[in-house]
């Protein structure tokens, strides 16, 4: 009774944020999770913590034990404080990543974060210390597609954010990981078909309820990301 109350509890409080969307439709980065992980109790690096991150993966995963990581508190709320059992402030181009435990993690989720560093492929090989034997890490971020994209506001061309500052590739990515005794479940362009199918409708939907339509609802249609999905071995 007490774990439905909560779960409740976190659903009103994201539609009083109007995080609508990722309340219905799980986040494509958690869908590879749900067959293996739905009940699991599971160590969890989320690393790039921001925008409501930690309450929307305790929406969908309520007994995953959720560390986040990032350099501030981007979009960051009291309800992800509570959700996180652990939290990493540190910046991954200048701070020493030590006290991150070393075979620790079931699982590391790196989303959009990667394209932001120079030294991208030496933070993800950094990391993957970190998961144990058996662990998944899932990494997400901008396609190569997305330098021929139109501008839009919330990013649907790589340049859309100053903050872009390189291009990365799924074939650098999976090479890297190979390389360490990782084993490729899944990789390539991200096209999540509820969100596809569902896509004039959540357009709709913004229109009336007078929320702003941004790059971020287009990303499925067009393509826009490119994602890496892996096992240690």
């Amino acid at each position: 009774y007490g774990k439905l109350k909560n779960i409740l509890s976190l659903q009103k409080n994201m539609m009083k944020r109007n995080l609508i969307t990722p309340l219905i439709f799980m986040p494509f980065r958690l869908k590879l999770f749900k067959r293996e992980y739905s009940n699991a109790i599971v160590n969890v690096l989320d690393v790039g913590c921001g925008n409501h991150s930690p309450s929307l993966t305790k929406r969908w995963y309520p007994t995953w034990k959720y560390h986040g990581l990032d350099r501030e508190e981007y979009s960051t709320d009291e309800y992800d404080k509570k959700a996180m059992a652990k939290y990493y402030s540190l910046d991954l181009s200048n701070d020493n990543l030590e006290s991150i435990p070393n075979n620790y993690y079931d699982i590391v989720i790196m989303s959009h974060i990667i394209e932001h560093l120079h030294n991208g492929l030496k933070i993800v090989e950094f990391l993957i210390q970190k998961i144990k034997s058996g662990g998944k890490i899932y990494i997400e971020f901008p396609s190569e597609r997305s330098l021929s994209l139109p501008s839009m506001s919330g990013s649907l061309n790589f340049c859309d954010d100053p903050t872009h500052v390189r291009i990365y590739k799924i074939a650098d990515l999976a090479n890297l990981l190979l390389e360490n005794n990782f084993r490729i479940i899944r990789a390539g362009t991200r096209r999540d078909k509820v969100m596809i199918l569902t896509f004039p409708f959540r357009l709709l939907l913004k229109f009336v309820i007078g929320r702003k339509i941004g790059g971020g609802d287009f990303w499925d249609v067009t393509g826009f990301a490119s994602y890496v999905y892996a096992k240690k071995l």
